[in-house]
């Protein structure tokens, strides 16, 4: 989604998540779940220690939440 043209309530609604392209929803889901299966302990060590981007624990990081901080970032830029 390029942001150069949008207003405050645009970006702060449609910014970070782009519709789901099998089912069309405009709107962000809510990932019902507290944790993740990692491939291996390295892949844990490092989404842990902030090394790799990825979902660890739901009130760390996980993807509702990520949106919400893409959201944050282009309502301030």
């Amino acid at each position: 989604m390029t942001t150069e043209n949008y207003k405050l309530g645009t970006l702060a609604l449609h910014s970070g998540q782009s519709p789901d392209p099998v089912t069309g929803a405009r709107t962000v889901p809510i990932y019902q779940i507290t944790s993740y299966v990692f491939r291996d302990t390295n892949h844990a060590a490092n989404l842990f220690g902030l090394k790799e981007l990825g979902n660890i624990y739901t009130h760390i990081r996980n993807p509702t939440n990520d949106v919400f901080e893409k959201r944050i970032t282009a309502i301030g830029a």
